[in-house]
């Protein structure tokens, strides 16, 4: 990669908090204008891998740069450059929204003639224009998440860290927050976004998985399919789900529930299919389809994760 097209670039990232090894040797480039997805189950070391970036934590061991920036010297030009929003919102509960779009905009040295402009266009942003006034402890989980977002990125910052944003959010504000996303990333500005949502990991141009403070696999949600599901998925529908579920067990076949839809991982669709059908209606239980599908990221990340 040219050096000028990357916004993010670390090697052999290391922190550790006395014994505990909370991030081990991580390698990862993200190109400007790029949405990057890093995921994994919690505990697992995003958190404390943004927080370094962000210069809000120094590393044990490792080199790298953000924006350009050197991780180790230069925290203090990173956090000019970045926008940041936190897994808890960073806003302040009992300022209303039009106070808090205010603080912030001092905190980030919004000049003053930008300054109007940047504060009606978050209020538009956050659909908040009639609520300037309300004390932001009394909005939805939505519009406080949108108002976050908002505050987080007043002084137009070139890269963006998002530290699961959508955590507790419902589905509806959880597809609108994507769609405002989509927008920055369109504009040129890099996302580097953390989440556990797998639907949400659909929406990345690249993801890196981590776990136990490793980077285990890394690429588009594509090639995460193709190169780490080797084995078939089959859906499977059956009668009694979770007891299906032992009777394939007990078989020695991969399972996992997906609502009240079970998918097994196989090394063959074609010949596990009637083994599969068999099995479950000699339990007594009906089976109303099987069949092979694409696998999912969620299907990816379970397959490595068990692996690991």
């Amino acid at each position: 990669m040219n050096r000028s097209t990357i916004a993010v670039k670390v090697r052999g990232l290391t922190k550790r908090f006395g014994d505990f090894t909370a991030v081990d040797m991580i390698d990862l480039s993200v190109k400007k204008g790029e949405i990057f997805g890093f995921l994994g189950p919690n505990g697992a070391g995003k958190s404390t891998t943004i927080k370094m970036l962000c210069g809000l934590l120094l590393p044990a061991g490792g080199e790298g740069s953000v924006g350009g920036y050197d991780i180790m010297k230069e925290s203090e030009e990173i956090k000019k450059t970045i926008g940041y929003m936190s897994q808890k919102f960073s806003l302040y509960d009992d300022l209303t929204v039009g106070e808090n779009i205010e603080f912030f905009s001092g905190i980030y040295g919004v000049s003053n003639s930008r300054k109007k402009k940047r504060e009606e266009w978050v209020l538009e942003m956050a659909g908040l224009q009639d609520r300037r006034r309300a004390v932001t402890k009394t909005l939805p989980g939505g519009f406080k998440q949108r108002l976050a977002l908002g505050c987080a990125i007043l002084h137009e910052p070139p890269i963006i860290f998002l530290d699961e944003p959508t955590s507790g959010v419902d589905p509806v504000s959880r597809r609108n927050f994507w769609d405002l996303i989509y927008g920055m990333s369109r504009s040129g500005t890099t996302i580097f976004v953390t989440t556990h949502y797998m639907d949400e990991a659909e929406y990345c141009d690249r993801l890196a998985l981590i776990y136990r403070g490793r980077v285990i696999a890394e690429g588009t949600p594509l090639e995460m399919k193709q190169k780490h599901m080797p084995r078939d998925v089959l859906e499977i529908e059956a009668g009694r789900p979770v007891e299906a579920m032992e009777v394939l067990h007990r078989q020695g076949i991969e399972t996992a529930l997906f609502g009240s839809l079970i998918h097994a991982t196989v090394i063959s669709a074609e010949h596990a299919i009637p083994t599969i059908r068999k099995a479950i209606e000699e339990s007594q239980i009906h089976v109303f389809r099987i069949e092979r599908i694409m696998p999912s990221l969620e299907d990816v990340f379970v397959t490595l994760i068990e692996a690991a």
